[in-house]
Protein backbone atom coordinates (compact mmCIF):
# COMPACT_ATOMS: atom_id res chain seq x y z
CA UNK A 1 0.00 0.00 0.00
CA UNK A 2 1.15 3.80 -0.96
CA UNK A 3 1.13 6.57 1.33
CA UNK A 4 1.42 9.59 -0.29
CA UNK A 5 1.06 13.56 0.70
CA UNK A 6 -1.68 15.46 1.95
CA UNK A 7 -2.01 18.94 0.83
CA UNK A 8 -3.89 22.05 1.60
CA UNK A 9 -6.79 24.06 0.40
CA UNK A 10 -6.09 26.88 -1.60
CA UNK A 11 -8.29 30.33 -2.73
CA UNK A 12 -8.58 29.94 -6.76
CA UNK A 13 -10.90 29.80 -9.06
CA UNK A 14 -13.18 26.86 -9.70
CA UNK A 15 -14.75 26.34 -12.65
CA UNK A 16 -17.35 23.74 -11.31
CA UNK A 17 -18.55 25.87 -8.14
CA UNK A 18 -18.85 29.45 -9.45
CA UNK A 19 -21.30 30.91 -12.04
CA UNK A 20 -24.11 27.88 -11.46
CA UNK A 21 -26.74 27.90 -15.03
CA UNK A 22 -30.31 27.43 -14.09
CA UNK A 23 -32.78 26.34 -16.40
CA UNK A 24 -36.17 27.20 -18.37
CA UNK A 25 -39.32 25.75 -17.85
CA UNK A 26 -39.05 24.49 -21.33
CA UNK A 27 -36.86 21.26 -20.56
CA UNK A 28 -37.15 18.37 -22.46
CA UNK A 29 -38.82 15.42 -20.58
CA UNK A 30 -38.70 11.97 -21.45
CA UNK A 31 -40.84 9.04 -20.50
CA UNK A 32 -39.74 7.24 -17.18
CA UNK A 33 -37.90 3.43 -16.93
CA UNK A 34 -37.34 2.67 -20.78
CA UNK A 35 -35.25 0.64 -21.08
CA UNK A 36 -33.02 -0.20 -24.68
CA UNK A 37 -32.39 -4.03 -25.26
CA UNK A 38 -29.68 -3.46 -27.41
CA UNK A 39 -27.61 -1.91 -24.44
CA UNK A 40 -29.01 -3.83 -21.80
CA UNK A 41 -28.16 -7.01 -23.86
CA UNK A 42 -24.57 -5.76 -23.70
CA UNK A 43 -24.35 -5.27 -20.30
CA UNK A 44 -26.20 -9.18 -19.92
CA UNK A 45 -23.45 -9.98 -21.53
CA UNK A 46 -21.47 -8.19 -19.12
CA UNK A 47 -18.85 -6.40 -21.71
CA UNK A 48 -16.65 -3.79 -20.74
CA UNK A 49 -16.42 -0.40 -22.83
CA UNK A 50 -12.85 -0.08 -21.59
CA UNK A 51 -11.23 -3.15 -22.33
CA UNK A 52 -12.47 -6.75 -23.34
CA UNK A 53 -11.68 -10.12 -21.27
CA UNK A 54 -8.26 -11.11 -22.88
CA UNK A 55 -6.63 -7.61 -22.30
CA UNK A 56 -3.51 -7.98 -20.57
CA UNK A 57 -2.60 -7.63 -16.75
CA UNK A 58 0.41 -5.73 -15.91
CA UNK A 59 3.46 -4.61 -18.59
CA UNK A 60 3.33 -1.75 -20.12
CA UNK A 61 0.38 0.35 -20.70
CA UNK A 62 -1.90 -0.08 -23.52
CA UNK A 63 -2.36 2.35 -26.49
CA UNK A 64 0.00 4.85 -25.62
CA UNK A 65 0.73 7.51 -28.26
CA UNK A 66 3.86 8.51 -29.37
CA UNK A 67 5.06 11.77 -28.07
CA UNK A 68 4.90 15.27 -29.66
CA UNK A 69 6.70 18.49 -29.06
CA UNK A 70 7.82 18.86 -25.88
CA UNK A 71 6.44 15.21 -24.77
CA UNK A 72 9.08 13.59 -22.14
CA UNK A 73 10.78 10.59 -23.19
CA UNK A 74 9.56 7.58 -25.90
CA UNK A 75 6.01 5.56 -26.19
CA UNK A 76 6.26 2.43 -24.02
CA UNK A 77 7.21 -1.00 -26.02
CA UNK A 78 4.16 -2.60 -27.90
CA UNK A 79 2.58 0.93 -27.95
CA UNK A 80 -0.42 1.50 -30.38
CA UNK A 81 0.99 5.01 -31.16
CA UNK A 82 -0.89 8.02 -32.30
CA UNK A 83 -1.64 7.10 -35.65
CA UNK A 84 -2.11 3.07 -35.25
CA UNK A 85 -5.30 1.97 -36.72
CA UNK A 86 -7.48 5.54 -37.62
CA UNK A 87 -9.95 5.63 -39.62
CA UNK A 88 -9.30 6.60 -42.72
CA UNK A 89 -11.58 9.77 -42.37
CA UNK A 90 -13.02 9.67 -38.91
CA UNK A 91 -16.64 10.12 -37.87
CA UNK A 92 -18.85 12.62 -39.53
CA UNK A 93 -18.21 16.19 -38.48
CA UNK A 94 -21.80 16.58 -37.04
CA UNK A 95 -23.06 14.01 -35.26
CA UNK A 96 -26.53 13.76 -33.24
CA UNK A 97 -27.45 12.52 -29.74
CA UNK A 98 -31.31 11.62 -29.10
CA UNK A 99 -32.35 10.95 -25.55
CA UNK A 100 -34.32 7.51 -25.69
CA UNK A 101 -35.31 7.21 -22.11
CA UNK A 102 -35.03 7.85 -18.14
CA UNK A 103 -33.61 4.89 -16.65
CA UNK A 104 -33.98 6.42 -13.00
CA UNK A 105 -35.17 9.47 -10.93
CA UNK A 106 -35.36 11.60 -7.84
CA UNK A 107 -31.45 10.35 -6.87
CA UNK A 108 -29.23 11.99 -4.83
CA UNK A 109 -25.85 13.76 -5.39
CA UNK A 110 -25.36 10.72 -8.18
CA UNK A 111 -21.44 10.53 -9.02
CA UNK A 112 -19.69 7.11 -10.07
CA UNK A 113 -22.04 4.47 -11.83
CA UNK A 114 -21.31 1.51 -13.11
CA UNK A 115 -23.34 -1.45 -15.03
CA UNK A 116 -23.74 -4.87 -13.49
CA UNK A 117 -23.65 -7.89 -15.48
CA UNK A 118 -27.36 -8.35 -16.16
CA UNK A 119 -27.76 -4.70 -17.02
CA UNK A 120 -28.88 -2.98 -13.26
CA UNK A 121 -26.49 -0.12 -11.89
CA UNK A 122 -24.59 0.42 -9.23
CA UNK A 123 -24.90 4.36 -8.28
CA UNK A 124 -22.59 6.71 -5.63
CA UNK A 125 -24.19 8.93 -4.30
CA UNK A 126 -21.61 11.47 -2.91
CA UNK A 127 -23.34 13.10 -0.32
CA UNK A 128 -24.57 10.61 1.48
CA UNK A 129 -21.73 8.16 0.87
CA UNK A 130 -24.16 5.45 -0.05
CA UNK A 131 -24.20 2.91 -3.23
CA UNK A 132 -27.85 2.07 -4.82
CA UNK A 133 -28.51 -0.74 -7.23
CA UNK A 134 -31.26 1.35 -9.57
CA UNK A 135 -32.85 -2.05 -11.35
CA UNK A 136 -33.08 -1.16 -15.22
CA UNK A 137 -36.64 -1.09 -16.65
CA UNK A 138 -38.50 -0.37 -13.49
CA UNK A 139 -36.28 2.51 -12.08
CA UNK A 140 -36.54 1.40 -8.46
CA UNK A 141 -33.35 2.25 -6.37
CA UNK A 142 -32.56 0.09 -3.70
CA UNK A 143 -29.40 0.98 -1.04
CA UNK A 144 -27.33 -1.81 -0.71
CA UNK A 145 -24.52 0.05 1.87
CA UNK A 146 -23.01 2.90 2.82
CA UNK A 147 -18.99 3.05 2.67
CA UNK A 148 -17.66 4.02 6.41
CA UNK A 149 -15.13 6.97 6.69
CA UNK A 150 -16.67 8.80 4.01
CA UNK A 151 -16.56 12.45 4.62
CA UNK A 152 -18.67 14.56 2.56
CA UNK A 153 -17.97 18.55 2.02
CA UNK A 154 -17.32 20.73 -0.73
CA UNK A 155 -16.75 18.56 -3.47
CA UNK A 156 -15.66 15.55 -1.93
CA UNK A 157 -17.66 12.63 -1.03
CA UNK A 158 -18.41 9.06 -2.16
CA UNK A 159 -16.82 9.77 -5.79
CA UNK A 160 -16.40 7.21 -8.62
CA UNK A 161 -16.90 3.71 -8.46
CA UNK A 162 -15.12 0.91 -10.71
CA UNK A 163 -16.17 -3.14 -10.98
CA UNK A 164 -12.99 -5.40 -10.15
CA UNK A 165 -12.05 -6.74 -13.71
CA UNK A 166 -12.67 -10.20 -12.19
CA UNK A 167 -16.32 -9.15 -10.46
CA UNK A 168 -17.74 -12.41 -11.74
CA UNK A 169 -15.70 -14.56 -9.23
CA UNK A 170 -14.63 -11.84 -6.38
CA UNK A 171 -17.47 -9.95 -6.45
CA UNK A 172 -15.32 -6.81 -5.64
CA UNK A 173 -16.76 -3.05 -5.71
CA UNK A 174 -14.06 -0.38 -6.05
CA UNK A 175 -14.22 3.17 -4.66
CA UNK A 176 -12.97 6.28 -4.75
CA UNK A 177 -13.78 8.87 -1.77
CA UNK A 178 -13.10 11.36 0.97
CA UNK A 179 -12.26 10.93 4.39
CA UNK A 180 -11.26 13.57 7.04
CA UNK A 181 -7.71 12.81 6.61
CA UNK A 182 -7.56 12.52 2.52
CA UNK A 183 -8.51 10.95 -0.59
CA UNK A 184 -8.53 7.14 -0.88
CA UNK A 185 -9.67 4.04 -2.76
CA UNK A 186 -11.00 0.82 -0.95
CA UNK A 187 -13.05 -1.91 -2.49
CA UNK A 188 -15.56 -3.90 -0.57
CA UNK A 189 -17.44 -7.85 -1.60
CA UNK A 190 -20.82 -6.99 -2.75
CA UNK A 191 -23.11 -9.89 -1.25
CA UNK A 192 -26.72 -9.78 -3.08
CA UNK A 193 -27.59 -12.46 -0.49
CA UNK A 194 -27.58 -10.75 2.45
CA UNK A 195 -30.64 -7.65 3.40
CA UNK A 196 -31.17 -5.01 1.82
CA UNK A 197 -28.42 -1.81 3.03
CA UNK A 198 -26.29 -4.53 4.05
CA UNK A 199 -25.10 -5.91 1.31
CA UNK A 200 -21.71 -4.20 1.50
CA UNK A 201 -18.61 -5.86 2.77
CA UNK A 202 -15.91 -4.22 5.30
CA UNK A 203 -13.54 -1.84 3.05
CA UNK A 204 -10.12 -2.92 2.22
CA UNK A 205 -8.43 0.42 1.36
CA UNK A 206 -5.65 -0.53 -1.41
CA UNK A 207 -4.57 2.89 -1.74
CA UNK A 208 -4.93 6.05 0.71
CA UNK A 209 -2.82 9.46 0.92
CA UNK A 210 -4.14 11.67 -1.96
CA UNK A 211 -4.82 15.13 -1.21
CA UNK A 212 -8.16 16.29 -0.18
CA UNK A 213 -9.67 19.95 -0.24
CA UNK A 214 -12.87 21.71 -0.69
CA UNK A 215 -12.01 21.70 -4.25
CA UNK A 216 -10.54 19.60 -7.00
CA UNK A 217 -10.65 16.11 -5.35
CA UNK A 218 -10.59 14.19 -8.52
CA UNK A 219 -12.13 10.88 -7.85
CA UNK A 220 -12.86 8.82 -11.43
CA UNK A 221 -11.44 5.50 -10.99
CA UNK A 222 -11.54 2.68 -13.83
CA UNK A 223 -10.05 -0.20 -14.88
CA UNK A 224 -8.08 0.21 -18.67
CA UNK A 225 -7.68 -2.84 -21.02
CA UNK A 226 -4.56 -3.57 -19.34
CA UNK A 227 -6.63 -4.55 -16.36
CA UNK A 228 -4.95 -2.09 -14.07
CA UNK A 229 -6.61 0.84 -11.97
CA UNK A 230 -6.42 4.43 -13.13
CA UNK A 231 -7.68 7.41 -11.06
CA UNK A 232 -7.70 10.93 -11.68
CA UNK A 233 -7.06 13.48 -8.44
CA UNK A 234 -7.14 16.45 -8.20
CA UNK A 235 -4.58 19.27 -6.96
CA UNK A 236 -7.16 20.81 -4.25
CA UNK A 237 -6.27 24.46 -4.94
CA UNK A 238 -2.85 24.08 -4.00
CA UNK A 239 -1.20 24.38 -7.35
CA UNK A 240 2.24 23.17 -6.61
CA UNK A 241 0.95 20.09 -6.12
CA UNK A 242 0.37 19.18 -9.60
CA UNK A 243 4.02 19.73 -10.41
CA UNK A 244 5.01 17.82 -7.46
CA UNK A 245 5.98 14.07 -8.50
CA UNK A 246 6.47 12.86 -4.98
CA UNK A 247 2.62 14.09 -4.67
CA UNK A 248 -0.21 12.27 -5.49
CA UNK A 249 -2.26 15.80 -6.31
CA UNK A 250 -2.94 16.82 -9.62
CA UNK A 251 -1.87 13.48 -11.36
CA UNK A 252 -3.46 10.46 -13.13
CA UNK A 253 -2.12 7.29 -11.57
CA UNK A 254 -2.05 3.71 -12.24
CA UNK A 255 -1.80 0.89 -10.10
CA UNK A 256 -2.43 -2.88 -9.73
CA UNK A 257 -5.90 -3.62 -8.49
CA UNK A 258 -3.80 -4.58 -5.15
CA UNK A 259 -2.67 -0.59 -4.97
CA UNK A 260 0.59 -1.17 -5.99
CA UNK A 261 2.87 0.50 -8.69
CA UNK A 262 2.95 -0.96 -11.89
CA UNK A 263 5.74 -2.29 -14.21
CA UNK A 264 6.13 0.06 -16.99
CA UNK A 265 4.94 3.06 -15.30
CA UNK A 266 7.41 6.15 -15.70
CA UNK A 267 8.94 5.48 -12.16
CA UNK A 268 9.20 1.93 -10.86
CA UNK A 269 8.34 2.70 -7.67
CA UNK A 270 5.59 5.23 -8.15
CA UNK A 271 1.49 5.06 -9.37
CA UNK A 272 2.46 8.04 -11.37
CA UNK A 273 1.02 7.69 -14.40
CA UNK A 274 1.22 11.36 -15.80
CA UNK A 275 1.10 15.12 -13.65
CA UNK A 276 0.75 18.87 -14.13
CA UNK A 277 -3.38 18.30 -13.93
CA UNK A 278 -5.32 20.62 -12.04
CA UNK A 279 -8.64 18.34 -11.79
CA UNK A 280 -8.92 15.27 -13.35
CA UNK A 281 -12.67 13.78 -13.51
CA UNK A 282 -12.88 12.02 -16.62
CA UNK A 283 -11.19 8.64 -17.99
CA UNK A 284 -11.78 6.70 -20.99
CA UNK A 285 -9.79 4.74 -23.69
CA UNK A 286 -10.96 5.01 -27.15
CA UNK A 287 -10.70 1.54 -29.12
CA UNK A 288 -7.36 1.84 -30.44
CA UNK A 289 -6.60 1.82 -26.52
CA UNK A 290 -5.50 5.48 -25.99
CA UNK A 291 -6.46 7.20 -22.39
CA UNK A 292 -8.34 10.39 -22.60
CA UNK A 293 -8.50 12.57 -19.95
CA UNK A 294 -11.42 15.43 -19.17
CA UNK A 295 -10.03 18.09 -16.43
CA UNK A 296 -10.82 21.59 -15.42
CA UNK A 297 -9.07 24.91 -16.59
CA UNK A 298 -9.15 27.90 -14.23
CA UNK A 299 -9.72 31.12 -15.61
CA UNK A 300 -9.63 30.43 -19.61
CA UNK A 301 -9.46 26.88 -20.62
CA UNK A 302 -10.86 23.43 -19.64
CA UNK A 303 -9.02 20.42 -21.20
CA UNK A 304 -9.80 17.49 -23.17
CA UNK A 305 -6.09 15.19 -23.04
CA UNK A 306 -4.43 12.63 -24.99
CA UNK A 307 -2.80 10.60 -21.37
CA UNK A 308 0.93 9.44 -22.31
CA UNK A 309 2.70 7.92 -19.47
CA UNK A 310 5.27 10.68 -17.78
CA UNK A 311 3.55 13.46 -19.58
CA UNK A 312 3.90 16.92 -17.91
CA UNK A 313 0.14 18.20 -19.01
CA UNK A 314 1.35 22.27 -17.53
CA UNK A 315 -0.53 23.17 -14.78
CA UNK A 316 -0.70 25.34 -12.79
CA UNK A 317 2.64 26.77 -15.78
CA UNK A 318 0.13 26.44 -18.49
CA UNK A 319 -3.40 26.34 -19.20
CA UNK A 320 -4.74 25.15 -22.60
CA UNK A 321 -2.61 25.40 -25.62
CA UNK A 322 0.49 26.80 -24.50
CA UNK A 323 3.14 25.74 -26.96
CA UNK A 324 5.57 25.56 -24.02
CA UNK A 325 8.18 23.30 -24.40
CA UNK A 326 8.58 20.24 -21.81
CA UNK A 327 4.29 21.00 -21.54
CA UNK A 328 1.76 18.76 -23.72
CA UNK A 329 -1.12 20.83 -25.10
CA UNK A 330 -4.36 19.81 -24.84
CA UNK A 331 -6.09 18.22 -28.09
CA UNK A 332 -9.49 20.29 -27.26
CA UNK A 333 -10.07 23.60 -24.99
CA UNK A 334 -12.92 25.19 -24.07
CA UNK A 335 -13.98 28.72 -22.32
CA UNK A 336 -14.66 27.36 -18.70
CA UNK A 337 -18.44 28.50 -18.99
CA UNK A 338 -19.20 25.92 -21.18
CA UNK A 339 -17.49 22.82 -19.87
CA UNK A 340 -16.17 22.52 -16.81
CA UNK A 341 -16.04 18.84 -17.60
CA UNK A 342 -16.78 15.68 -15.53
CA UNK A 343 -16.89 12.21 -17.06
CA UNK A 344 -16.01 11.42 -20.63
CA UNK A 345 -17.14 8.51 -22.55
CA UNK A 346 -15.62 7.22 -26.33
CA UNK A 347 -18.59 5.77 -29.00
CA UNK A 348 -19.15 5.99 -32.47
CA UNK A 349 -15.36 7.61 -32.78
CA UNK A 350 -16.06 10.75 -30.33
CA UNK A 351 -14.97 11.19 -27.11
CA UNK A 352 -18.35 12.44 -25.39
CA UNK A 353 -17.89 14.87 -22.59
CA UNK A 354 -20.56 15.99 -19.88
CA UNK A 355 -20.43 19.63 -18.98
CA UNK A 356 -21.38 20.66 -15.20
CA UNK A 357 -20.88 24.55 -15.56
CA UNK A 358 -21.35 24.40 -18.86
CA UNK A 359 -24.86 22.23 -18.93
CA UNK A 360 -24.49 20.39 -22.17
CA UNK A 361 -22.88 17.48 -23.87
CA UNK A 362 -20.08 17.73 -25.82
CA UNK A 363 -19.19 15.70 -28.87
CA UNK A 364 -15.10 15.58 -30.04
CA UNK A 365 -15.10 13.51 -32.80
CA UNK A 366 -11.52 12.23 -33.71
CA UNK A 367 -10.10 10.53 -36.71
CA UNK A 368 -7.35 8.19 -34.43
CA UNK A 369 -6.12 11.07 -32.17
CA UNK A 370 -6.55 14.15 -34.12
CA UNK A 371 -9.89 15.68 -34.08
CA UNK A 372 -11.84 15.95 -37.65
CA UNK A 373 -13.81 18.66 -36.49
CA UNK A 374 -14.32 21.61 -33.50
CA UNK A 375 -16.27 20.12 -30.77
CA UNK A 376 -19.95 19.93 -31.03
CA UNK A 377 -22.51 20.93 -28.19
CA UNK A 378 -25.75 19.38 -27.53
CA UNK A 379 -28.95 18.92 -25.12
CA UNK A 380 -27.47 22.74 -23.99
CA UNK A 381 -29.47 23.55 -20.64
CA UNK A 382 -32.15 20.73 -21.13
CA UNK A 383 -31.43 18.63 -18.08
CA UNK A 384 -28.67 20.96 -16.37
CA UNK A 385 -25.57 19.75 -14.86
CA UNK A 386 -24.21 16.60 -16.54
CA UNK A 387 -22.04 14.81 -14.09
CA UNK A 388 -21.29 11.47 -15.76
CA UNK A 389 -21.13 9.45 -19.28
CA UNK A 390 -20.77 6.00 -19.63
CA UNK A 391 -20.22 3.98 -22.73
CA UNK A 392 -22.80 1.05 -23.10
CA UNK A 393 -21.45 -0.20 -26.54
CA UNK A 394 -22.11 0.65 -30.07
CA UNK A 395 -24.39 3.99 -30.23
CA UNK A 396 -25.40 3.82 -26.53
CA UNK A 397 -24.60 6.12 -23.71
CA UNK A 398 -25.76 6.52 -20.41
CA UNK A 399 -25.71 10.20 -18.86
CA UNK A 400 -25.96 10.96 -15.53
CA UNK A 401 -27.50 14.29 -14.55
CA UNK A 402 -26.19 16.81 -11.30
CA UNK A 403 -28.29 19.14 -10.47
CA UNK A 404 -28.83 18.07 -6.51
CA UNK A 405 -24.82 18.66 -5.84
CA UNK A 406 -25.38 22.30 -4.34
CA UNK A 407 -24.52 24.35 -6.85
CA UNK A 408 -27.40 23.18 -8.92
CA UNK A 409 -30.62 24.23 -9.83
CA UNK A 410 -32.71 21.27 -8.81
CA UNK A 411 -36.68 20.61 -10.41
CA UNK A 412 -39.02 17.99 -9.14
CA UNK A 413 -37.69 14.34 -10.79
CA UNK A 414 -33.69 15.75 -10.15
CA UNK A 415 -30.94 14.22 -10.27
CA UNK A 416 -32.06 11.79 -13.42
CA UNK A 417 -29.97 9.03 -15.71
CA UNK A 418 -31.05 8.86 -19.38
CA UNK A 419 -30.56 6.46 -21.97
CA UNK A 420 -28.81 8.26 -25.36
CA UNK A 421 -28.27 6.81 -28.92
CA UNK A 422 -25.61 8.90 -30.34
CA UNK A 423 -23.85 9.15 -33.72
Amino acid sequence: MRYGRVGTVGRVRNAESTGCVGRGAGRRRVPAAVALAGCWALLAAGCSPEGGPGARSGGSPPGTASPGPGSPGASAPGSAGASASPEAAGPPAKGAVTVTGEVAKGLESPWGVVPLPGGDLLVASRDKGTISRVAVGSGTETQIGKVPGVAPGGEGGLLGLALSPSFASDRLVYAYFTTESDNRIARMRYDEQRPAGQQLGAPDTVFRGIPKGLIHNGGRIAFGPDKMLYAGTGETGETGLAQDKKSLGGKILRMTPDGDPVHGNPEADSVVYSYGHRNVQGLAWDKDKRLWAAEFGQHTWDELNLIEPGANYGWPEAEGKAGRPGFRDPVAVWKTDEASPSGIAWAEGSVWMAGLKGNRLWRIPLAGAVPVAEPEAFLEGKYGRLRTVLALGGDKLLLVTSETDGRGSPEAGDDRILTLTVR
